[in-house]
């Protein structure tokens, strides 16, 4: 799961991180509140959107007064914001931050990953900080530098080695080697799968180090481990989301028409690509796991319906922990406490695969079955069509 910057920088200040002090808006009249709260009368508005590429796009600008910071937070908020990152429809901004303004010596790029081909983690520096990776990568890759770590990681050594790029004075080196232990620790602690600063920058006052600007990414799969955070998560959710969740569907809205439902992502991808591949598109992805219950399936068919643009919907279960008579029950009982009226595809494959057709046949229901996943999504098409 993404968090918005502000709070990254939160979990950051709580490890004992400094950075730019800032206050959340969701109102442009918030904002002169708020701006004497901080004592200040010039700084940044920084739009909170889970994306990289902000300030290119229009989501960060300095303001001089408050007027100004008024104005720019208006024109702001409520509006969608397109990066490299968002895809063409953008990302609605509901929250800005406004954040004091720090004078800037240097700027580095630092990011924390998993190197899932060596079970570790590993961290890319570089002196190019304050672009894009994707265009430093581009630009200077002799630039870049990667470090494996792991529990053991002499923080001192590490810092050296990372200093070779970086060129710090004897003070801002002391401060790097205390900052890369403490990110690592906050990546390790928090089951993070990204953390990245940039930039990080060199104060002119003091010569500090201090993270600018921060991404961070938690493994959702780690949702029991990480409970202090997960409220953060919970309110950037809509309301078929938070319905997922709470019944342990994986949901995600798309822009097509055909409605999935599925049990397993890689099934999930599958079965999204062979939809495409009849010239029409998904709905929605869908993952109702391994045993999923009657209730979860009803759910799931009423996050489904709630979409005006699902004309069809294609039930694509490989019956393994989930045996397939026990999913077609689920699936006939759920039909009729929904009142289903759109056409419905069902392609079962696994164990108890027979018995499973055979409840769906004697429902009555006008469900369709398909042999295979191939038909099932033509079948799904065909339907869309007589639509």
């Amino acid at each position: 799961m993404k968090l918005h910057e502000y709070q990254a920088k939160e979990i950051l200040r709580h490890s004992g991180i400094e950075t730019p002090f800032g206050m959340v808006a969701e109102t442009a009249d918030e904002v002169e509140t708020l701006l004497e709260e901080m004592n200040i009368s010039r700084g940044l508005v920084k739009a909170q959107v889970y994306a990289g590429g902000r300030g290119k796009a229009g989501g960060v600008k300095f303001f001089e007064s408050v007027d100004q910071a008024r104005e720019i937070t208006d024109n702001m908020l409520h509006t969608a914001l397109v990066t490299k990152q968002t895809g063409p429809g953008g990302e609605l901004i509901s929250k800005v931050l406004i954040e004091q303004p720090v004078e800037i010596a240097q700027e580095f790029y630092l990011a924390f990953l998993i190197d899932r081909a060596n079970s570790c983690p590993i961290i890319f520096v570089s002196s190019e900080g304050g672009m894009e990776f994707e265009e430093v990568a581009k630009k200077f890759p002799d630039k870049i530098l990667t470090l494996a770590l792991c529990d053991d990681s002499d923080f001192e050594a590490l810092a050296r080695q990372i200093n070779r790029i970086f060129q710090l004075d004897k003070t801002s080196f002391e401060n790097l080697v205390d900052l890369i232990e403490k990110l690592y620790h906050i990546f390790v602690n928090n089951d993070c799968t990204l953390l990245e600063i940039n930039p990080l920058a060199v104060c002119v006052e003091g010569g500090r180090l201090m993270p600018l600007d921060c991404k961070m990414n938690i493994d959702s799969n780690a949702r029991f481990r990480q409970k202090k955070w997960w409220a953060y998560f919970n309110n950037e959710l809509n309301e078929h989301e938070k319905t997922a969740a709470k019944y342990g569907l994986k949901y995600i809205k798309l822009d097509g028409n055909v409605g999935c439902m599925v049990n397993g992502a890689g099934l999930a991808m599958a079965t999204m690509d062979t939809i495409l591949a009849t010239g029409h598109a998904p709905a929605n992805f869908l993952d109702v796991g391994g045993s999923a219950s009657e209730e979860a399936v009803t759910q799931a068919l009423k996050i489904i319906t709630s979409d005006p643009n699902v004309k069809t919907i294609f039930i694509n279960i490989f019956g393994g922990i989930m045996k397939c008579d026990i999913i077609a029950q689920g699936i006939v009982n759920a039909v009729k406490r929904t009142g289903l009226e759109l056409p419905l595809v069902v392609r079962l494959e696994g164990t108890h695969k027979e018995k499973g057709l055979q409840i769906i046949k004697d429902s009555g229901l006008a469900i369709t079955s398909a042999d295979s996943l191939a038909e099932g999504a033509r079948l799904a098409a065909a339907a869309v069509k007589e639509a």
